[in-house]
């Protein structure tokens, strides 16, 4: 799969197959996140064969309709979103990535500890 990216309305689909492994058109409206914005069922279903054909959802027949499960992990996908980021905002330099979040971010004195213990473990699995 190339370097595809989701756009919002896709990303909050595959966040619900995600979170749910697999659903059908109706199962994704019923758990849409915002109630009151709920897309139609045609968008629904446009967006998720959009997302077949993109590669990042398959199908079983289920009856008269399809049950739709993610083809590639959220992990993946936020891997490859990061990398296209860095490349493409920060001219491929993780730290101006990095210190711009950190300046734009508050960051709690619990999650500078994480992101440091995560630099000691990244520096140990290098030597």
């Amino acid at each position: 799969m190339e370097s595809k990216l989701l756009t919002p309305l896709e990303l909050k689909v595959m966040n619900l197959l995600w979170s749910q492994k697999q659903a059908l058109v109706k199962e994704l409206i019923a758990s849409w996140p915002e109630p009151d914005q709920v897309p139609k069922y045609n968008t629904i279903s446009t967006i998720v064969r959009i997302l077949e054909e993109k590669g990042f959802v398959g199908h079983e027949a289920e009856g008269r309709s399809h049950r739709y499960f993610p083809l590639i992990s959220k992990r993946k996908y936020q891997k490859r979103l990061i990398h296209n980021v860095m490349e493409n905002v920060f001219s491929g330099s993780l730290t101006g990535m990095v210190s711009s979040l950190l300046d734009s971010q508050r960051v709690s004195p619990e999650e500078l500890a994480r992101l440091k213990s995560l630099i000691d473990e990244s520096e140990a699995q290098g030597e």
